[in-house]
């Protein structure tokens, strides 16, 4: 089986890691932030704060931004359920603006068409969360403006790109409030499972490192009243165990040293896909050329112009050759919780479209050319009537 995504653990991650172990600290030491100096570093931002889960990144975020009860998060309906769920989490509610068809990003046009209507009826969005799929950053000047008209606060849903530069700057360095990362084994780099938010401002950051561990500060400055003792911590907000150990934090420095290396392997083999596919019935995403995408994921839309087999045909013949497709993603207003929420994804036609097409082929950086020109054999095969 080649999968679809995997990642890479060399020596270097190993001595890392062992390093930790022998040390007298496993959690909460001084190799987390020393991930996160990493992190701040290359994205040209301000603050960094790692937790054990970009989902858990999204939720912080929100909830340092003050998203509660009364509020709305707006999304894109083509990610993972966590860009949805974490407004859910805050107990606001949600909504999903469609994609654009060409990329499959949060489209800027139909967020303009929402957000007037949302001013008409007096219900914009606290919130919107724009979501880097596959690594290639969404048109994020044409958002920033309209969050500077509307007046709503922008979370970036990088999981799929760190390691991508839009407008020669980093994603992670712009006028986001908060851009969130994900570490998971088969994102760009790993610290098994992680995540993390990079932000410019010094008290969001604050509020996040605050949450991340149950609310407790032991920080005199946030407290009600003088310390008791050398001992003493006070809970002041209602947190969660959010975490990060040392052994994952230090992964993930290690593996960081390596980024770009890297996403230009994925852009590299990315390009020999766009090549070895040019002749089949497939429509790559489309990738911005003054973009430098981190490239998680190649993903196909896999009945070009609808001609050829359905793409579940396609998908299960390369199963059976043992190539590790995958689909990224559901619909979020499809899945079962969501349409009991009273969503209709017939709301979503760009989405509903995507999502009948589309396949993720195998792309991770030690990808061989070899397995590559298999995946593109067993393609073309799938591909015939």
């Amino acid at each position: 089986m080649i999968p679809y995504g995997r990642q890479e653990i060399l020596d270097a991650d190993i001595e890392a890691v062992v390093a930790v172990l022998r040390s007298d600290f496993l959690t909460q030491g001084p190799a987390v932030p020393r991930f996160e100096a990493a992190l701040a570093t290359y994205c040209g931002a301000g603050q960094a704060v790692v937790v054990n889960s970009a989902t858990a990144a999204l939720h912080i975020a929100c909830a340092a931004l003050g998203l509660g009860p009364g509020d709305l998060l707006w999304t894109s309906p083509i990610t993972f359920v966590a860009s949805a769920n974490c407004g859910l989490y805050c107990g606001a509610d949600v909504d999903f603006v469609d994609i654009n068809a060409e990329t499959a990003n949060l489209c800027p046009r139909a967020l303009e068409t929402k957000l007037r209507a949302a001013r008409a009826a007096g219900r914009l969005p606290k919130i919107v969360i724009p979501v880097h799929l596959t690594g290639e950053p969404c048109d994020m000047e044409a958002i920033w403006a309209l969050s500077e008209e509307y007046g709503f606060a922008v979370v970036e849903d990088a999981s799929h790109a760190i390691g991508a530069w839009r407008a020669g700057a980093p994603v992670g360095r712009g006028r986001s409030a908060a851009v969130v990362f994900s570490f998971h084994p088969v994102k760009i780099v790993t610290t098994g499972e992680g995540g993390a938010v990079v932000t410019d401002d010094a008290e969001l950051a604050r509020r996040m490192h605050l949450l991340r561990s149950h609310g407790i500060t032991r920080d005199p400055a946030f407290m009600t009243h003088d310390p008791d003792g050398a001992w003493y911590y006070q809970q002041v907000d209602l947190g969660f165990n959010y975490r990060i150990t040392d052994l994952q934090a230090a992964l993930g420095a290690s593996q960081m040293t390596r980024l770009d290396a890297y996403v230009e392997r994925r852009q590299a083999l990315a390009r020999r896909y766009d090549a070895l596919l040019a002749d089949l019935p497939v429509r790559p995403l489309r990738r911005d050329p003054a973009n430098r995408s981190a490239l998680h994921l190649y993903v196909v839309r896999a009945r070009g112009g609808g001609k050829g087999p359905d793409r579940s045909v396609v998908f299960d013949r390369l199963r059976a050759r043992g190539i590790g497709v995958n689909v990224h993603y559901i619909p979020v207003p499809s899945q079962p919780y969501y349409r009991a929420r009273g969503f209709d994804p017939a709301h979503y036609p760009n989405a509903q479209a995507y999502y009948a097409e589309a396949i993720s082929l195998p792309l991770f950086p030690t990808l061989t050319e070899a397995q590559q020109d298999t995946v593109v054999s067993a393609l073309r095969e799938a591909l015939s009537v």
